[in-house]
């Protein structure tokens, strides 16, 4: 029986995934974007209530049965798809946090599908902080202190 509140979770969904999305396509200029982003919170939100709901008409209350099989099944499968955005080029490591956002999309999808949207929406919230808020602090610091070891090189 499918809970029409869950239609507009699934909307939301997708409108969590597009905002993390805009800032890693058009913010940071990453290469996983808006659509991809909606599709990982959409799709964790479909499966988190598939796996709440999907089969109680097969198993109903049988024992053995554990519905957080499928939401275990999501993290494995989202860090898949992180790992493939992860490249070693030369020394350095390129694409940790586009991984990291991943996972945390599949997690804000995964809490919508259970019910939990106050949640999603303060997580998602959360996670844009991050990667902007975060950012810009970063590469504050990054020219202090560059400026920090000019001024020691000209001494």
């Amino acid at each position: 029986m499918l809970d029409s509140s869950f239609l507009w979770r699934l909307l939301l969904a997708i409108i969590l995934g597009l905002l993390i999305g805009f800032e890693r396509e058009y913010l940071s200029e990453k290469s996983a974007g808006t659509r991809t982003y909606a599709l990982i919170v959409f799709s964790s939100c479909l499966f988190a209530y598939l796996s709440k709901f999907g089969f109680s008409d097969v198993f109903g209350s049988a024992r053995g049965t554990d519905p957080s099989r499928i939401a275990a099944s999501i993290v494995v499968g989202v860090g898949f798809l992180g790992a493939g955005t992860i490249i070693v080029h030369k020394d350095k490591v390129i694409g940790l946090t586009t991984a990291a956002s991943i996972w945390s999309s599949a997690a804000i999808g995964m809490a919508l599908g259970l019910g939990f949207t106050r949640l999603a929406i303060f997580s998602t919230f959360l996670t844009i902080f991050v990667l902007l808020g975060i950012g810009v602090l970063e590469e504050f610091s990054l020219k202090k202190v560059e400026k920090q070891i000019i001024e020691k090189k000209k001494d």
